[in-house]
């Protein structure tokens, strides 16, 4: 894949993050409830910004991950971002991770998104396994992995070490078989 591809939803296009997003992405990074969950301290400075959006479009450019800039298709401002990382070609899989901007939370901004990211995953990325990491605590996040359609598969104690702790994570999966039976059962 040479050129990054634009997805459109409903109400979404999820598109190439561009350095002129960095003032978006600062504006909700800098929050202390988006980053409650995140392996990064809350932004204290522009530059973090846009450190990141060099750091997502690298892996793509690299070919170990993608990652979307989420915006609303009345308004070319970037709420949040969801992609792939840790893209494993071999083995057929990715880790799937994902924010946004505390305004847009519970009006299924996400649930939207992850749906799309998910397909594209097994259709463009020839993924057979999705994999999700997030903390225990994080309900609203287990919540959203639940109901695109990822399984709990176990407790990892101590898996991480973040913000000068180590910390617990709980991983999710679906994997494409299980995607393709529910489609088929839904006909």
């Amino acid at each position: 894949m040479k050129t990054f591809p634009t997805i459109e939803t409903e109400r979404l296009i999820l598109r190439q993050l561009r350095p002129e997003d960095s003032v978006d992405l600062y504006n909700y990074f800098s929050k202390d409830e988006v980053t409650e969950f995140y392996d990064l301290d809350s932004f204290t400075e522009l530059q973090q910004a846009e450190s990141l959006i060099r750091i997502f479009n690298d892996r793509f450019i690299t070919q170990q991950g993608i990652r979307w800039g989420i915006t609303l298709k009345t308004e070319d401002k970037v709420i949040g971002t969801c992609g792939f990382h840790n893209w494993s070609k071999k083995h057929f899989k990715a880790e799937i991770g994902y924010e946004l901007s505390p305004e847009y939370w519970g009006i299924g901004v996400m649930t939207e998104v992850l749906r799309e990211v998910i397909n594209f995953g097994y259709k463009e990325l020839e993924l057979n396994r999705i994999e999700a990491f997030t903390y225990p605590d994080n309900i609203k996040s287990r919540k959203l992995l639940e109901k695109s359609g990822l399984s709990e598969e176990g407790y990892l104690k101590k898996y991480y070490y973040v913000k000068q702790r180590f910390v617990d994570a709980v991983i999710f999966s679906i994997i494409k078989e299980e995607v393709t039976n529910d489609e088929r059962s839904k006909n």
